[in-house]
C-alpha cells in the first residue's frame, strides 16, 4: 500500500494558495481515478482507490502545514508502513512555475511541512515537488506563498495537474522515469517536425497578370543589326 500526501493548509480562504499545490494535486487525482469521498480520518481528510496495481490512502492533513507530520504519523502507523511506502506533493520555490521533481530522502530545505514530516517519520519517504517560482527576495516568500496563484498561472497549472493525474499509477508502482514522462506530455508536449515548408502559390492579385519569363535571344549579331534597321 501507497500513502500520497499532499500538503498545504486546511479551509476555503487558503484553498487557491500556492502553499497547497500539493492540495491540489491529490484532489485531481482523487477525481480523476474515482476514489472514494474523502472523509475526516488520521487529523485530516483521506480517501481510499487503486492506483494502477497499487492500493493508495490519499492524506490532505488538517493540522496546518507546519505540523503535518503529525498526520502522516497517524496514517502510517494505522496501516504499518515504512516511510518508503509515503510521497508527499509540495510546493517548491527553487523550482520554475510549471516544473517538477521527483527525489527520494534528503533534506527538507527549510520547508515547513517537510520538516515536520522529517520530525515524525524521519527522512526517507518520497516526495515529488512542484515548482512555483521564487518572488526573488526571501523577505517576500511568506506572502508569496501565502497567496492565490495569479490569473496568468491557470493555463500551466491545470497542465501539471493534468500530468500528475495521468502518471499516478506509474508514480505509486514506483516508476517514476514514466511518470515524469507523463507530465512533461502535458506540460511540454513535442513538436511535430514533419510539417513541409508553406509553398508560395497564392493565385495573382486581381487585374494582375502573371508575368511571362522572357525567351532567349539566340540570334547572331548580324541578325540583331538587321532587325534593328527593319
Amino acid at each position: 500500500m501507497k500513502l500520497i500526501v499532499g500538503l498545504g493548509n486546511p479551509g476555503a480562504k487558503y484553498a487557491g494558495h500556492r502553499h497547497n499545490i500539493g492540495f491540489m494535486a491529490v484532489d485531481r487525482i482523487a477525481a480523476d481515478h474515482g476514489f472514494g469521498p474523502w472523509k475526516a480520518r488520521f487529523q485530516g481528510e483521506a480517501a481510499e482507490g487503486r492506483l494502477g496495481s497499487e492500493k493508495v490512502l490519499l492524506l490532505k492533513p488538517g493540522t496546518f502545514m507546519n505540523r503535518s507530520g503529525q498526520s502522516v504519523q497517524a496514517a502510517m502507523q494505522f496501516y504499518k508502513l515504512l516511510p518508503e511506502d509515503v510521497i508527499v506533493f509540495h510546493d517548491e520555490l527553487d523550482l520554475a512555475p510549471g516544473k517538477l521533481r521527483v527525489k527520494q530522502g534528503g533534506g527538507h530545505a527549510g520547508h515547513n511541512g517537510l520538516r515536520s514530516i522529517h520530525g515524525h517519520i524521519g527522512a526517507e519517504y518520497g516526495r515529488v515537488r512542484l515548482g512555483i517560482g521564487h518572488p526573488g527576495h526571501k523577505d517576500k516568500v511568506s506572502g508569496y506563498v501565502l497567496h492565490d496563484f495569479a490569473k496568468a498561472d491557470a493555463e500551466w497549472l491545470d497542465d501539471l495537474l493534468r500530468g500528475i493525474s495521468d502518471g499516478a499509477p506509474q508514480l505509486a508502482e514506483g516508476d517514476t522515469g514514466r511518470f515524469q514522462n507523463a507530465v512533461a506530455l502535458r506540460t511540454a508536449p513535442p513538436r511535430s517536425s514533419g510539417s513541409a515548408p508553406p509553398r508560395n502559390d497564392a493565385p495573382p492579385k486581381t487585374g494582375e497578370e502573371p508575368k511571362e519569363t522572357p525567351k532567349p535571344d539566340d540570334r547572331s549579331a548580324l541578325q540583331k543589326l538587321v532587325d534593328r534597321f527593319r
